[in-house]
């Protein structure tokens, strides 16, 4: 059977916080449907433990919350979208709770935490360590009410459709079907690209999709060497990289090397709440004296109910590998995390091409810099999924697509849509991608580790190159693209800042306030 054709006014690729708050502004203004590639509660949002960072609190205000923000992204934030995010994100999070989201709380005012790299305590949580669902299911229950917002679950989008340097849909695979959708704006939302690392926090889901159909579309694609490491992840025979979250650090937990010694106040003066980055390249540097593949969190000094209450999910789930928070260190090692980098967009979430926005991890809005200060994500997916939504219904307006002179253009779009006959081992070479990565392109980098990488990579170039239509080896494709993005950026930033680390350039370098940028093309320019 050939692909069915359906026209929207808008399409929204990826249901996470971004994706979602997008489709409740553009819900009142025309018919919407969300594309989510597993189940809609499938997504990096349900897995962010930690928090919401917002300057709420009775001893913060938005510029310290600021400050703090251009202060981790080391040099390279674009200060008018982290003024846009602290100054808006305080009245979308009152939002969010008027449509039921449940903070915890202390008596009847919000209770604030500390994560590292932050100067106040405003780091919102919800049952402890399960923020990233209670808002996920808060935005879930508001996008319900909408008759106008239709879902496609199980949807994988295979590549944007560009008519002269316009978005006007995309290919979907949806079971065996190929389904061309055309719409007059369309969000990506598709978050980020841990899956492409062997160790990472990410769900299945994150290949880097997003990133990779519009760089194919040739989209603005920028700072892709800049990947966060989450510096502690359970680390146990037969358990899954579990997060463990920032907010463990926060309320008094700490780092020790398998001899039982406490080494952070020997790497920075902030000890366990420096920045990501620090603490990451710390454990690193512990784990390479004491010959571990592991350190040690420590909470067993604090008080027992307070940790269960506090990290209920985090205790239970430790307990499976009978590891007893309250009584025992918990194994850790760092794990690819999130993503800087991905498709450029200003403060609208308006792309270089037209039609097309991005919001979320997939997006570079500039927010993050060179390193995302903790508990950032979920506020920039809300402020900026809303402003790429309002901006979106803009294009209703211009009338585009769904008109009848389009139907030319569908016909020669569909029966191009043929997929290429695979004779490769896809399992094989994605888990060797993700080997390669995680060991010549992951916390600590040089020249030579990155010329590696890029050699392998090109090897696998004619896969890369190719169009499937089954899901797993078109995730291969995405990630081989993506990958090559990063290996490049990586290796053209010659110079140590943020989040990116080359052994053998430790100094910023020159140009290093600049961003990498690429342009449907493998190679690499400067950018202001």
């Amino acid at each position: 059977m050939g692909p069915s054709i359906k026209t929207v006014d808008f399409l929204v690729i990826g249901g996470g916080v971004a994706g979602l708050r997008a489709a409740i502004e553009l819900a009142p203004k025309g018919s919407v449907l969300v594309l989510t590639k597993d189940t809609i509660s499938e997504s990096s949002t349900g897995y962010a433990q930690g928090g919401i960072a917002v300057a709420l609190s009775d001893e913060d205000e938005v510029c310290i919350h600021f400050e703090d923000t251009i202060k981790a992204g080391d040099g390279l934030c674009r200060e008018d979208a982290v003024r846009a995010m602290v100054e808006e994100g305080p009245g979308y999070i009152l939002e969010l709770i008027s449509w039921g989201a449940e903070f915890d709380r202390e008596g009847s005012r919000l209770s604030f935490t500390m994560e590292a790299a932050h100067t106040r305590r405003r780091i919102l949580h919800s049952h402890g360590d399960s923020t990233g669902k209670e808002v996920e299911r808060a935005l879930i229950n508001k996008v319900r009410t909408y008759s106008s917002v239709s879902r496609y679950d199980f949807a994988f989008t295979l590549d944007l459709i560009i008519q002269d340097n316009r978005c006007i849909g995309a290919t979907v695979l949806r079971g065996d079907s190929v389904i061309t959708i055309f719409a007059k704006a369309v969000i990506l939302a598709t978050g980020g690209a841990g899956q492409l690392y062997s160790r990472t926090t990410n769900p299945m889901i994150s290949t880097g999709d997003g990133i990779a159909i519009a760089y194919r579309a040739g989209a603005l694609v920028v700072d892709m060497e800049f990947i966060q490491f989450h510096p502690t992840t359970l680390y146990s025979r037969g358990a899954p990289q579990f997060l463990l979250s920032e907010a463990m650090r926060g309320e008094g937990a700490v780092l020790k090397n398998i001899h039982g010694k406490r080494f952070m106040p020997e790497y920075h003066e902030m000890a366990e709440l420096a920045s990501r980055d620090t603490v990451t390249r710390a454990i690193v540097s512990e784990m390479v004296k004491t010959k571990s593949k592991h350190v040690y969190l420590d909470l067993t000094h604090l008080d027992k109910d307070f940790v269960k209450n506090r990290f209920p999910q985090i205790y239970s789930t430790c307990l499976q590998y009978d590891i007893d928070i309250t009584e025992d260190m918990i194994p850790v090692c760092p794990a690819a995390h999130y993503i800087m980098g991905g498709v450029s967009t200003n403060l609208d979430g308006e792309t270089s091409i037209e039609g097309l926005f991005a919001a979320g991890e997939v997006a570079c809005t500039g927010v993050h810099g060179a390193n995302r200060l903790a508990s950032n994500s979920l506020l920039e997916g809300l402020v900026f999924g809303a402003r790429a939504g309002k901006k979106a219904v803009s294009c209703i307006r211009k009338g585009n697509t769904g008109s009848t002179e389009l139907e030319s253009d569908k016909r020669e779009i569909i029966a191009s849509d043929a997929s290429s006959p695979a004779s490769f081992d896809a399992e094989k070479i994605r888990s060797s991608l993700r080997q390669l990565m995680w060991k010549k392109v992951g916390i600590i980098r040089c020249e030579k580790s990155l010329t590696a990488a890029r050699n392998w990579l090109r090897k696998w170039d004619v896969i890369m190159n190719t169009s499937f239509n089954t899901r797993r080896e078109s995730e291969l494709r995405n990630m081989l693209t993506v990958s090559h993005l990063i290996t490049e950026a990586a290796l053209f930033r010659k110079g140590s800042v943020g989040a990116h680390y080359r052994s053998d350039y430790k100094s910023r370098g020159e140009r290093w306030e600049r961003h990498t940028a690429f342009v449907n093309a493998m190679a690499q320019e400067w950018i202001d």
